[in-house]
């Protein structure tokens, strides 16, 4: 840890990967078909998505890892030291105690590998966005498939193996796609989150006058009542317009990936219908314990953007087709507003003209 780091890293990737549960044991034979498997459903998801979106990205920009819990852990753990080191530099620069710094960074270590080490027993596959091992954007993200989750979720289900792990593929290749075959849109994400980061106030006095807010949270999750996230009670009003922003452009990445998985399933994968229906359904109903600690670590936002990013990739798709709805990734200017990803009429009309409709 270095003198003003924010979180203790090594202390949260030890007690993270301690915490982490190994999921499923299988014989190595076994293991090693379900490694075999993934990387090869990867690799056929990419001319799946490729034919249905329009969208091309080299295998190289981004290459695809299987890994365990705790290697997902580990890259999160290092993913996210680097996007905080902006705010760590600022923390160099304030007079703050050693041992109070150092209190607090090994508090915020805990905090932060117990909630990696929950996530990342719940995590199908990712896209690196911020890929360890260097200051962001210094090389492409690798697509992360965790195989143990993953199993995990289909005998849970009771779906066949094979289909379900092509339909995962298939979601995760999507991000794949969108990161590497959208130039501009990766570094676009980055100089958002760290807007956010530069507006946040760590002096004493406003960690203290946030701190009322966070304690209502965390109450409100135990008793399972509605409540904002964490984070949602960090953000002062300028930080919500920025988290805003960047709510829309998430709940468009992951609406679009599940509209591919969807559009592309029926033709590929057989029992498609069975596998979003009881995926659905678990999705919408965690036990109590779960159900806390997703609305505490923002993880129902998460499960919102995939509900209103899907409604307004179809809406924008009917409207103006495939082709048209590409134009979202353009540039920034015609990624939707925060008000259009609820009106997606609203969006095919600036972007398109008032007069557009399907091709």
């Amino acid at each position: 840890m270095s003198r003003a780091d924010v979180v203790d890293w090594d202390l949260a990737v030890s007690v993270g990967t301690r915490l982490v549960r190994p999921g499923p044991q299988l014989p190595r034979a076994e293991a090693g078909a379900v490694v075999r498997d993934l990387r090869g459903y990867a690799v056929e998801a990419r001319g799946h998505v490729r034919a249905f979106t329009g969208l091309d990205a080299p295998a190289a920009d981004g290459p695809v890892s299987v890994v365990d819990r705790a290697a997902w852990l580990r890259s999160n753990a290092d993913g996210l030291r680097h996007l905080l080191a902006p705010f760590t530099e600022r923390l160099q620069r304030q007079e703050v105690p050693a041992a109070v710094r150092a209190v607090g960074a090994r508090a915020t270590g805990l905090e932060v590998g117990a909630a990696l080490a929950w996530l990342s027993s719940k995590v199908l596959g990712q896209y690196e966005l911020f890929p360890p091992g260097g200051p962001v954007g210094d090389r492409p993200g690798r697509l992360l498939l965790v195989a143990p989750n993953i199993v995990h979720v289909e005998r849970e289900l009771g779906v066949v193996p094979a289909d379900f792990r092509l339909w995962v593929c298939l979601h995760e290749e999507t991000h794949r796609v969108q990161f590497t075959a959208v130039p501009w849109l990766r570094g676009h994400v980055v100089d958002e989150i760290a807007a956010l980061l530069a507006d946040l106030d760590s002096s004493p006095g406003a960690v203290l006058d946030r701190l009322g807010p966070v304690v209502a949270a965390i109450g409100a999750a135990v008793r399972g009542r509605p409540g904002p996230s964490i984070a949602e009670a960090l953000q002062t009003p300028e930080q919500r317009a920025v988290l805003d922003r960047v709510t829309a452009v998430m709940s468009l990445l992951e609406g679009h990936a599940d509209v591919v998985m969807d559009g592309i399933g029926p033709s590929v994968v057989p029992s498609v219908a069975e596998i979003r229906q009881r995926f659905q359904r678990r999705r919408e109903h965690p036990g109590r314990a779960d159900a806390a600690l997703r609305r505490l670590l923002g993880v129902d936002a998460k499960l919102r953007q995939y509900r209103d990013g899907a409604a307004f990739v179809r809406a924008a798709v009917d409207a103006v087709g495939m082709a048209g709805f590409n134009r979202v990734w353009e540039s920034a200017a015609t990624l939707p507003t925060p008000a259009e990803l609820a009106q997606p009429r609203d969006w095919v009309a600036r972007v398109h003209g008032s007069a557009a409709g399907r091709p």
